[in-house]
């Protein structure tokens, strides 16, 4: 049976137990080490022998808060998912959350049976956004973002269709038999989609899909 590896970061010593000790005893998940400090991850994830596939980072840290450490995370390890979660909670962070690269953003009072379907959906689609944060992110996107006629200029068809269908949660094997193509096709149209976007993640095409009108609310799916 496939196992995730996690890490886990925050300030809060008895958080970072009661949580590692939960995730420990699910028979698919191995906490491989938690830290409680930026430096103390930064050493931790070099020196250790194996990388997590999700790292769960608390927003308030010290003397950087949580997105910092996601968006150094997403730059040197940007394949490595990343959860940020918050005990002050407000969907009107999620702009900023997102544009660090992060993957998902969740309240600290998540139940851990909750946390852990979150972590399965960040590892294997790539990113979590619950509806009211969407609909958010659409109210912080500019009115005067220019619509999507400009689009056809920097994206190709099969390009759009792709990021819509990533959008949908589909996995680049599922768009490859929709689109009777290969995966490796389907992974070559992501990676043109990172390149022009500038998005550093899933999250980050999903953004972009929702800035220039590619998909609407009921076009990215949740839990």
């Amino acid at each position: 049976m496939y196992t995730f590896k996690i890490a886990l970061v925050g300030k809060e010593e008895l958080f970072l137990k009661l949580l590692q000790n939960f995730l420990n005893k699910q028979s698919c998940v191995q906490c491989l080490f938690t830290a409680k400090s930026e430096e103390d991850f930064k050493n931790k994830i070099i020196d250790h022998q194996e990388l997590p596939n999700v790292v769960i980072i608390e927003l308030q840290m010290h003397p950087k808060d949580g997105a910092k450490i996601a968006q150094w995370l997403n730059k040197k390890y940007p394949k490595m998912r990343c959860i940020v979660i918050s005990s002050q909670y407000n969907t009107a962070l999620t702009g900023y959350i997102l544009k660090s690269g992060a993957n998902a953003f969740l309240p600290k009072e998540i139940s851990p049976e909750h946390l852990l379907e979150v972590i399965n959906v960040v590892n294997d689609k790539g990113f979590y956004w619950q509806q009211e944060q969407i609909e958010t992110l659409r109210t912080q996107i500019k009115s005067e973002v220019p619509k999507p006629n400009v689009i056809s200029n920097t994206l190709t068809g099969r390009e759009t269709e792709v990021l819509q269908l990533l959008c949908q949660e589909f996995t680049a094997r599922e768009i490859a038999e929709k689109l009777f193509v290969s995966k490796r096709t389907v992974e070559g149209h992501k990676e043109n989609l990172f390149a022009k976007t500038g998005a550093r993640n899933l999250a980050g095409l999903v953004f972009y899909a929702l800035q220039q009108g590619l998909v609407n609310n009921e076009n990215v799916p949740m839990l």
